[in-house]
């Protein structure tokens, strides 16, 4: 059984889909610059190498493996709110909900064609596939 929307309803389905990927769009282009600003404010784990060849510092090799700091953790919730958006802009763009003047009209009943019978077409004849004979020197 196809369900038929009204017009009106089909309409709003329409400015909530365009509203929702309008603000997607926003949210992820605010989370992405976000993200790799937080990026950037982290100091590697390999800005410390020279403690390891005597730099007297207490860190391991490739950094302390304690407790996660405040940027760490800003940087996985802003990397989850980024596959999200990701993943809310892939499904908003697959599903796009078009209007169309033709939704109440039914397409027309095409006739099939009859078969078109091959044309004969002229057979040249023998005498003027053949070349003509050069020309003799004397």
């Amino acid at each position: 059984m196809i369900r038929k929307h009204s017009a009106k309803s089909f309409n709003f389905r329409i400015e909530i889909n365009k509203i929702m990927s309008t603000f997607l769009v926003i949210i992820h282009t605010i989370v992405s610059i976000a993200l790799i600003l937080i990026i950037l404010l982290q100091t590697g784990k390999g800005a410390d190498m020279g403690a390891a060849f005597g730099g007297g510092s207490s860190q391991t090799l490739f950094g302390s493996t304690g407790s996660s700091t405040f940027l760490g953790k800003l940087t996985t919730v802003a990397a989850v709110v980024f596959m999200l958006t990701s993943l809310g802009l892939a499904y908003f763009s697959g599903h796009r909900i078009t209007s169309s003047i033709m939704t109440d009209k039914k397409a027309p009943i095409e006739q099939q064609a009859a078969p078109a019978t091959p044309e004969k077409i002229p057979q040249p004849s023998p005498e003027a596939s053949q070349p003509e004979k050069p020309a003799q020197a004397e």
